[in-house]
């Protein structure tokens, strides 16, 4: 019985349109021109870099991206078991027209040679939004992008802020900042009038969001004006900060963005947890790992003073997402946000969907992101968190609490982009 009804609810979620709220597409190459750029995706390299396939084959340089894709094939076996490969094979079903059950070392180069000729076609990029059934794809934009020579309507601009609030020690951040914003500051005061010349660049090009990844050990505070002109006229004069200096910087640019984001009605995506480099041997994009001691009583003191910004946050851990679901309970301005990295498998999906369709307002729920690097990755990623959302509504909602099926759609799309587009702009 559920699973018919999780199926007559997955045929009409299947049907929807999506924004997909974060992703860190190139928008001037959105989509890939080799199967390597989908099978050079952090996922294979580092799951097959765990298998035991070693560094130095996966990122040799000069490496043609047919002979990458090679390398990689001996060790899809091995991880046949995973979502990961699951996505993999979709995708080359759906867009390659890939009919073998397994991508062996007997069929990858018809496979590899097929998909070159479709990436090939003129418009390659149009069909796999098309067969996506993506409408807008938001991006993760560098802060001094110019932001120019792509439809900012379809790619969506989003101010990612980590070197801002992280990096300006590097003498090559205040650089960029210098440049973009035509200013060298010397003070608290002259380092906000650039970030908010930041804003105003961004909110001009249809920016609908502010955005930042979050080490477990940070807890933003406000600074005083004092101790801020001190750390930032030394910042600026190329001096070397203190550990604590350095935390009261970035304390203080992250505030700034967070007034800012309230002078200009713009969400700020907070995505917390992440430990940089904790496997340094690692593959690119396969050293970092989540650290469940984070806990979101470190935002107390932000979500408080802003009550006028929105905050959708994304954590890591099971652990995280229940405490999250208890601040999206309480506090009017956060919101769930999708199901990041270490999160993005279908058993911590299912539990941390069902945990929040449960617990939060239907109106505060962004229910996934993609967070591709390509578009192709769109498709196999939505489907499989529609299955397991239509799952969740059948068995939740329709067959325990007597729900008709469609109310449980309704709140489906809902989750699935009408809280995208009310909490971040439509289209």
């Amino acid at each position: 019985m559920s699973q018919q009804v999780a199926q007559e609810i997955l045929a009409e979620l299947g049907s929807l349109r999506l924004i997909d709220p974060h992703t860190h597409i190139n928008p001037l190459s959105a989509a890939s021109e080799t199967l390597a750029d989908i099978m050079g995706y952090h996922y294979y390299t580092e799951l097959a870099h765990s298998a035991g396939l070693a560094k130095s084959q996966i990122e040799e340089p000069g490496i043609s991206p047919k002979e990458k894709v090679g390398r990689l094939v001996p060790w899809l076996s091995t991880i046949e078991n995973t979502a990961q490969y699951s996505w993999l094979l979709e995708m080359c079903n759906v867009f390659f027209d890939f009919q073998d059950e397994r991508i062996t070392e007997a069929n990858w180069e018809s496979l590899y040679d097929g998909a070159l000729a479709k990436m090939r076609q003129p418009d390659w990029e149009q069909q796999v939004l098309d067969q996506s059934g993506l409408d807008q794809v938001y991006l993760t934009n560098d802060f001094d992008d110019p932001l120019s020579g792509f439809d900012t309507n379809l790619y969506v601009p989003c101010l990612r802020t980590d070197d801002l609030v992280f990096h300006l020690g590097k003498s090559e951040v205040r650089e960029r900042l210098q440049k973009c914003t035509d200013q060298t500051p010397s003070n608290s005061a002259d380092l906000k009038q650039a970030i908010g010349k930041l804003f105003d660049h961004f909110k001009a090009n249809n920016a609908r969001a502010c955005a930042i990844s979050l080490p477990p050990s940070f807890a933003p505070e406000p600074i005083d004006a004092a101790l801020a002109d001190t750390v930032v006229g030394k910042v600026f004069a190329g001096q070397q900060l203190s550990a604590d200096e350095q935390n009261s910087l970035s304390c203080f640019v992250f505030w700034s963005l967070a007034e800012f984001c309230a002078d200009h009605a713009l969400p700020f995506d907070l995505m917390i947890g992440v430990n940089r480099r904790v496997f340094e041997a690692g593959v690119f994009q396969g050293q970092d790992l989540y650290d469940k001691r984070v806990s979101l009583i470190q935002y107390k003191a932000l979500l408080n003073a802003f009550p006028q910004v929105t905050f959708p946050i994304s954590v890591l851990s099971e652990t995280s997402n229940q405490e999250l679901v208890s601040y999206s309970w309480i506090f009017p301005n956060v919101v769930t946000n999708g199901h990041w990295w270490y999160s993005n498998i279908p058993v911590f999906i299912e539990n941390d969907t069902r945990a929040r369709l449960q617990a939060v307002p239907q109106t505060k729920q962004i229910g996934y992101y993609s967070d591709m690097y390509k578009l192709e990755f769109a498709l196999p990623k939505f489907a499989m968190y529609r299955r397991i959302l239509a799952k969740c509504l059948a068995t939740d909602f329709v067959i325990d609490r007597g729900w008709t099926v469609e109310k449980a759609v309704s709140l489906g799309k809902r989750v699935l982009r009408g809280n995208v587009e009310a909490i971040f702009g439509e289209a």
